[in-house]
């Protein structure tokens, strides 16, 4: 371990420093994104701790902070209602089957994102457009602060002060608050949204969001008690699967996850889809980070690597009862702002959040919703791409609706599904135009040879519009097909070539291919040997070049 941080720490004071700033700024976020998911805010805390020490001491990007995120909170909130409502089928008591579900769900979750890493599946976060993660950051937005409305409810009581059950959903009715409490809730909301936007801009010494936190929960404590607090909204019921609320001590094996639960193939089918979303979205949102920090400081992290240590940290999580998580752009930021750059950042951030849990849970305790509500907010604020809407004049009609595609998608269905949806969409809107660039120029040479320059590239979208360059029955008996400003890029584009040459030769007519790759002509030679007597190869051509030919000649 010494020699790992002598390793990978240029600056330990700034990494030590900046380790413990995050830390801070951890706490709060853990804390409520664990309320949107609907599970305790230790689990929050376990989830913080075991991914940041996991994936700062193997992941393929220092200076990286991962944690508990609103990304994968959002989905996790369908699984555990799934899992109670199967729970209070079998009679278990307290909610706890939901949590259960969750942890097996996370174990499957780090399988997937580890082979993703093994068999090599991170460079794909680069087919990514710019379009998709604006809507992918948007939509996130927009989901975490549609969860935080959930808030300002409370349960409806009938006359007798009994909880009033709905019969078709079976859960009890909720309804929002109003009044007083409802205006005190709303000016701590603000008040600790305002100390998050006014500090910094005085102090960037002290973390602003939990500042705001202290500053509330004093305010809180000593002139509105009556409000809702961590205690109270868990032993309210709300959050589930404690009635005490939080008490800290170390992470333990959660042996009741293969005792409660029967590993069926009908728990399979229920978990593998939550499991293959939340990996998707941890992935995304962890490479999409790498990719940022990598930017930032001007070096380049290893994806490969780091979904490998996502999935361990997951499956971890899923081992010891944390929540799970991904990498987290926010806390990353603030690390690699305030001067850690190194794995011993995140190793600082990740033990002193462990301190914290050990020795001061029972103040998180008596910090008021509105105030975890504050923070949320302004994590909406800063999550959510206001420049989208300056730009959406600006860009391509189709990046505006792909934009507007996967932020609606986000809200509507989940992140992952919304983001492949993007590219699909993005990769389907390139190939089209791509599809429309191929051109053909027409000249003869001076033995009647005719001869088609051909233009653009060539696949599987613009095969027929190549096909329709040529006028087979009429042309000479000497044609000569030039690919100088031309690439073949598939095997579609091939099987055109092929096909073409087969309808002038049934005329009888004469063929020549020029400037063709080295891998299209041994395609083509391989589908029929015949075509070695139509490629023309002992011709130099300066402006053409194959990319791998180009590689290995920089290599050499």
């Amino acid at each position: 371990m010494i020699e790992l941080v002598k390793k990978s720490s240029k600056n330990a004071k700034n990494d030590i420093l900046s380790g413990l700033t995050v830390a801070l700024a951890l706490v709060p976020e853990a804390v409520a994104f664990a309320f949107v998911a609907g599970i305790s805010p230790i689990i929050g805390l376990y989830g913080a701790f075991m991914m940041g020490i996991i994936t700062s001491i193997f992941g393929g990007r220092p200076g990286m902070i991962s944690g508990a995120t609103g990304a994968m909170a959002v989905v996790m909130v369908s699984l555990i209602k799934e899992g109670n409502a199967i729970g209070s089928a079998m009679t278990v008591p307290n909610d706890t089957l939901g949590l259960q579900y969750l942890f097996l769900t996370l174990l499957l979750v780090g399988i997937i994102q580890f082979s993703a890493g093994v068999f090599k599946l991170g460079k794909f976060v680069r087919l990514i457009p710019h379009s998709v993660m604006m809507g992918f950051v948007n939509g996130l937005a927009i989901v975490i602060f549609m969860s935080q409305l959930g808030m300002f409810k409370k349960f409806s009581l009938n006359e007798v002060g009994e909880r009033v059950l709905n019969s078709e959903t079976g859960e009890f009715v909720k309804e929002y608050i109003s009044g007083t409490p409802l205006i005190v809730m709303i000016g701590l909301v603000v008040l600790t949204m305002a100390i998050m936007y006014l500090l910094p801009k005085i102090t960037k010494v002290v973390p602003a969001a939990l500042t705001a936190i202290v500053v509330v929960s004093a305010i809180a404590i000593f002139f509105f008690p009556e409000v809702s607090t961590v205690q109270s909204f868990i032993k309210d019921g709300s959050g589930g699967v404690v009635t005490a609320g939080v008490e800290g001590g170390l992470p333990t094996f959660q042996a009741d996850t293969f005792t409660m639960i029967p590993l069926t193939w009908e728990t399979l089918v229920l978990i593998f889809p939550y499991a293959l979303i939340l990996a998707a979205v941890g992935l995304i949102e962890s490479l999409m980070t790498l990719n940022l920090i990598d930017e930032i400081t001007d070096t380049r992290g290893n994806g490969n690597r780091e979904c490998m240590a996502q999935g361990g940290a997951n499956f971890i999580n899923g081992l010891f009862g944390g929540m799970g998580g991904c990498a987290m752009i926010g806390q990353s930021l603030i690390n690699v702002n305030s001067g850690g750059k190194g794995r011993l950042s995140g190793i600082v951030a990740a033990v002193a959040l462990l301190g914290f849990i050990l020795f001061g849970s029972g103040l998180i305790n008596q910090v008021p919703i509105a105030a975890l509500v504050g923070v949320m907010f302004m994590v909406v604020i800063g999550t959510f791409a206001w420049s989208s809407f300056r730009i959406l004049s600006k860009i391509p009609k189709s990046d505006a609706f792909v934009l507007i595609l996967v932020s609606g998608m986000t809200v509507i269905f989940d992140l992952a599904i919304a983001v492949v949806a993007g590219v699909i969409v993005s990769a389907l809107v390139f190939s089209w135009e791509n599809a429309k660039r191929i051109r053909a120029r027409k000249s003869y040479k001076g033995d009647g040879t005719k001869v088609y320059t051909i233009w653009g590239p060539l696949f599987f979208g613009s095969i027929q519009d190549f096909i329709g360059k040529f006028d087979i029955a009429n042309d000479p008996e000497s044609i000569e097909i030039d690919f100088i400003e031309s690439k073949v890029s598939d095997h579609s584009g091939i099987e055109a070539i092929k096909n073409l040459v087969d309808k002038y030769e049934k005329l009888g007519k004469k063929v020549t291919l020029k400037h063709l790759s080295a891998d299209c002509d041994a395609l083509l030679i391989k589908a029929n040997p015949h075509f070695k007597d139509i490629i023309v190869t002992d011709i130099d051509d300066p402006r053409y070049y194959v990319m791998s030919d180009l590689a290995e000649a920089e290599a050499i």
